[in-house]
């Protein structure tokens, strides 16, 4: 099959007409990813989307708790279970939401003697890592 120069030609024109003359020299704009698609998202693309969509566009959203008291009880159940990983993100995020650093040292100290010692140490090293960075 041939290609006809001409049919090409005011094909291209029609391109550019309804594109803006420069279309074909603009590059595409990449969409803005989420944390979620950063960390994971090239090798788990769903539960990225379940992250997303689920977990902080529903769950995170309902208003049965304030964002600030989600934070506490997030950050309350990561240092119970000893999930330093976790509670770095989730200690900005806590930050953002209004929980402030004296707030967040209580509450670890206050879990020391319910979700046990070792736990609330190393939560304690992470907050510390957190608020040095701020």
């Amino acid at each position: 099959m041939t290609s006809n120069p001409i049919l090409l030609a005011v094909g291209t024109l029609a391109v550019a007409v309804a594109f803006g003359a420069n279309a074909q020299a603009q590059a595409p704009v990449a969409p803005t990813q989420t944390p979620a698609q950063r960390m994971f998202g090239d090798i788990a693309p769903k539960f990225a989307q379940l992250t997303d969509d689920v977990l902080y566009d529903d769950v995170w959203k309902r208003p049965g708790l304030s964002p600030r008291d989600r934070s506490l009880v997030t950050v309350s159940a990561l240092v119970a279970m000893n999930r330093p990983d976790q509670l770095r993100s989730h200690l900005i995020r806590a930050r953002d939401n209004g929980v402030t650093q004296d707030e967040v040292v209580e509450t670890i100290t206050h879990l020391a003697f319910y979700a046990g010692w070792p736990s609330s140490v190393t939560a304690i090293s992470v907050a510390k890592d957190v608020f040095q960075k701020k």
